[in-house]
């Protein structure tokens, strides 16, 4: 299938492993030209050389997003078509264990680089009259995890901030989705000791999720032939949610 995207020129926030990695990497391989954003400037030279796209070293959490997208447009050449926010989670714990120090930072991290980013990128989105805006989450967004409680509560609220937003930029051939991935193989799972044995039989699909499989519906968001698909918050997690 030609996604229709050959070309097109995207900036993804933590890509320099995990699932950010995987989005990068499947836009390139469909001819997108990729600027990939993370904190650590090795890595992000490494992952870059890895893919094929262009490594910035950033921290989205600091309120420098508008300068780390003006560095992509510029290594890019032209400004971004599709966007694609990504950050780490906030810590696990109670609600009584969390710190406001603690809350403040997942804000920053979750929330204000989303919003920072999108106000970035939509002036010259909307001049072309074309944009994809995709903000990778996580099931928590719709169906609280134990333990997980600035996740639960900032990933639900951005799935209204993201709707709310599409509305607006709808008519301007705009569109804005969140993805919410389940359990998927990548490092971080692995640094928590999770894998198939461990979590597959909780899974209906029986095994935990691909990247790859990940990444193939983020490209396809971002494509030509998605153009009708915005405000959705849509999971890639093997049947985990319970809710419909």
């Amino acid at each position: 299938m030609d996604l229709k995207i050959s070309g097109r020129r995207a900036l993804v926030f933590g890509a320099s492993k995990g699932l950010g990695k995987a989005v990068a990497r499947e836009l390139v391989a469909e001819g997108v030209q990729v600027a990939i954003v993370s904190r650590d400037p090795e890595r992000i030279a490494a992952t870059a050389a890895e893919i094929g796209a262009i490594g910035i070293a950033g921290d989205v959490s600091s309120g420098n997003c508008e300068s780390l997208v003006a560095q992509a447009v510029k290594a890019l050449g032209a400004p971004i078509d599709i966007l694609v926010t990504n950050t780490g989670g906030p810590p696990a714990g109670s609600f009584e264990r969390m710190s406001a120090a603690n809350w403040q930072k997942g804000f920053d991290n979750l929330w204000m680089s989303t919003v920072e980013s999108v106000l970035a990128v939509l002036p010259d989105m909307r001049q072309r009259k074309w944009g994809r805006i995709l903000a990778i989450t996580s099931i928590s967004a719709r169906e609280p995890q134990p333990g997980l409680v600035i996740s639960n509560s900032l990933r639900a609220g951005l799935l209204g901030l993201i709707n709310s937003v599409s509305r607006d930029i709808a008519k301007d051939g705009i569109t804005m989705n969140a993805l919410l991935p389940g359990y998927t193989a990548t490092e971080r799972l692995a640094e928590l000791g999770v894998d198939d044995a461990t979590m597959g039989p909780r899974i209906p699909a029986g095994r935990i999720g691909k990247p790859e499989e990940f990444a193939a519906l983020a490209a396809f968001l971002a494509s030509e032939r998605a153009s009708y698909i915005t405000g959705q918050a849509i999971a890639i997690d093997g049947g985990f949610l319970n809710s419909i």
